[in-house]
């Protein structure tokens, strides 16, 4: 029973604890089952109380039976980056600088989770501040290989099967890179769409919140509960409250086309990526063309890494006041300081440049097709793979998804990207049900991996 629980999406899930046929208990059990049997080996988890799950599962029972409301995630245990705010639950940014590190509240994120009903059952691994020194998780596909950083635990948690959902963040590449590695469905949603307050600043331009899933429908449906307007988050805005779900299985107007973006990055990809992406722009035929940057997207790698280096040197210290962090920590805040202010305000000034450039394709096109990552995961687990296919959207803030599309070597993943204009992330994930479809009528469709 508890096998064929966990094999339910969110969706199905949260439907079938609505009309009783199962409780929030036996859900939630089912998934600590599956977290005892496989997180040895994975090690998806820093924080975990089997007894503290198991008692937030039986009040939401309590609550459905007594009459009461229940929300839309009520009874779905949700996993939750170590670097995000948890009042039950320490959080330790992934660093022995912060151990012990524990708050009287939850992140925004969070308590919308709980309002939603959801199981808060644990706390997943983070690198190193969320940055590139490697925690402890493995890949579920391959354990000699990393999961992708810096949100491994939550992307290796939904992979496994151990939760439905988890929550992530980025800077650089921290969510789609490994979704991608890990093969399942993530989203980082346009910049200022989801509150980051409660959660470790590294850089207020750059930082997203992002989700992992294993279906487009079940991000959709855990993003239209943690999006919309924080006062503690100041790059929040008012909107009304967008039915992602319900934009995402419209059929939408005129069949989409595409833009290929290879970016000035395309030769760091390596040729199985390369190869699946040619397949898959002739299984799109008419659909898609190729988009060339201007030659000035070239620089934008450096301005990421400008704001990141000189905002994260800054975030982070009061933490690193208190010992040495890894090597790769330290260097990129020793580069961090070493900026000058000139180049950083600079650097803060390309990248609405590069956004507005960015727009005008979106004039012709519904999304931009290119890799979330150069190949497969790397083997060893001393680094967490190349972000580089994730540094620009992350820069100019436009929503992106990583959509688990290709085999490549041993039928490990190899992950697609969908970028869209910023703002339109129910629209974005439109076009991407709308390419599944497409993908799946067509006999010419990319080598699909097979799912375990």
């Amino acid at each position: 029973m508890a096998d064929e629980l966990v094999k339910l999406s969110a969706s199905e899930a949260a439907a079938e604890i609505a009309r009783g046929a199962i409780s929030a208990e036996d859900y939630t059990r089912a998934c600590l089952e599956r977290i005892e049997a496989h997180d040895g080996d994975i090690k998806a988890f820093a924080h975990l109380d089997r007894e503290h799950a198991l008692a937030q599962a039986r009040r939401l029972d309590e609550r459905r039976i007594e009459g009461y409301a229940i929300g839309p995630l009520h009874g779905i245990p949700v996993a939750i980056k170590d670097i995000i705010d948890t009042a039950d639950y320490p959080t330790e940014l992934g660093s022995p600088l912060a151990a012990g590190r524990r708050t009287r509240n939850d992140a925004t994120v969070v308590a919308k989770l709980r309002a939603a009903g959801a199981v808060i059952i644990g706390k997943t691994v983070t690198t190193e501040f969320a940055y590139f020194h490697p925690g402890a998780t493995r890949n579920p596909h391959d354990h000699a290989r990393t999961p992708g950083g810096s949100s491994s635990g939550s992307a290796a948690a939904v992979a496994a099967h151990m939760v439905p959902l988890a929550l992530g963040s980025q800077t650089n590449g921290s969510v789609i890179r490994p979704a991608a590695f890990c093969g399942v469905f993530a989203i980082k949603p346009t910049h200022g769409l989801v509150s980051r307050a409660g959660v470790l600043a590294l850089s207020r331009k750059l930082d997203h919140i992002g989700a992992f899933a294993r279906s487009l429908d079940d991000l959709a449906l855990i993003l239209e509960v943690i999006a919309g307007h924080d006062p503690a988050d100041p790059d929040t805005e008012p909107f009304a409250a967008p039915d992602f779900r319900a934009l995402a299985r419209e059929p939408p107007p005129l069949p989409p086309r595409f833009a290929f973006v290879r970016t000035p990055m395309w030769d760091k990809a390596d040729g199985e990526t390369k190869a699946a992406f040619e397949e898959l722009a002739s299984a799109l035929g008419g659909a898609i063309e190729d988009v060339v940057l201007p030659q000035s997207f070239a620089e934008a790698w450096e301005s990421h890494r400008t704001i990141m280096a000189t905002e994260m040197a800054h975030n982070l210290a009061p933490y690193l006041a208190r010992g040495e962090p890894s090597e790769a920590l330290r260097k990129l805040v020793a580069h961090g300081r070493g900026v000058a202010a000139v180049d950083y305000l600079a650097a803060l000034a390309e990248a609405p440049r590069y956004a507005a450039s960015l727009a005008e394709i979106f004039d012709a096109y519904d999304a931009i097709l290119t890799p979330a990552t150069p190949g497969v995961a790397p083997k060893g687990l001393g680094s967490t793979g190349d972000p580089v296919f994730c540094t620009l959207w992350t820069l100019t803030g436009l929503p992106a998804l990583t959509l688990p599309l290709f085999a490549g070597e041993g039928g490990l993943p190899i992950g697609a990207q969908l970028v869209g204009p910023a703002g339109r992330d129910g629209r974005l994930m439109r076009t991407a049900t709308a390419l599944l479809a497409t993908l799946a009528q067509s006999e010419k469709g990319p080598r699909k991996r097979t799912r375990r």
